[in-house]
């Protein structure tokens, strides 16, 4: 089995976790009565939003790159992508210090591009209607020394993704355990029992 097929553990999970403690932010779990009507039950939206370039993609680019040897990492980061994974890579990337190339279609939206660029990626452009970004990534690896890392199939991106779900266990959690309290005391935060 390759590195790319591999299955990601819990302690997979936990570990990128871990590397991302005091990186990534932690985003709130929120929830509106308007959409709790809609639905007919409680709904909790986990605002990744707020997450550094705007989306979860920046867990997974962190999550990869820290895992990398650092001799590795040092050499440089490649990676293809119409948009978030590649804001998540160039922003991980420059924040340890390495550099980025990004290969991303012409035809992506503009304002991500200048994101990428923005965020210190180098941004290869290519036309996916006759050009391969696999072949562009693999020449671009071999002649600079780049590590490729994939936007969904990549264990380390996964996991590191996948930390979102232990924030949202634990705050589902914490928001129980209050909801919880203030059924439990009366108007003012009074007892609501009485002996």
């Amino acid at each position: 089995m390759d590195q790319h097929t591999a299955p990601v553990s819990i302690a997979d999970i936990r570990a990128a976790a871990e590397r991302l403690k005091g990186h990534a932010r932690v985003t709130p779990l929120l929830n509106s009565p308007f959409l709790d009507e809609i639905a007919g039950r409680r709904v909790w939206v986990k605002a990744e939003c707020l997450q550094h370039t705007g989306s979860f993609k920046f867990r997974g680019a962190w999550s990869a790159l820290t895992a990398l040897p650092e001799e590795v990492r040092a050499r440089g980061i490649l990676a293809y992508s119409s948009g978030n994974h590649a804001q998540g890579i160039a922003r991980a990337a420059t924040l340890l210090g390495v550099p980025s190339v990004i290969v991303m279609p012409s035809d992506a939206p503009a304002v991500k591009r200048a994101n990428t660029a923005s965020l210190g990626g180098e941004v290869v452009l290519y036309d996916r209607g006759g050009e391969s970004r696999e072949e562009i990534g693999a020449a671009l690896a071999a002649e600079r020394g780049l590590t490729l890392v994939r936007p969904y199939d990549e264990p380390m991106v996964i996991a590191g993704q996948a930390s979102v779900g232990l924030e949202i266990a634990a705050q589902a959690a914490e928001a129980r355990d209050r909801a919880g309290s203030r059924a439990t005391r009366g108007p003012r935060g009074r007892s609501a029992t009485r002996s």
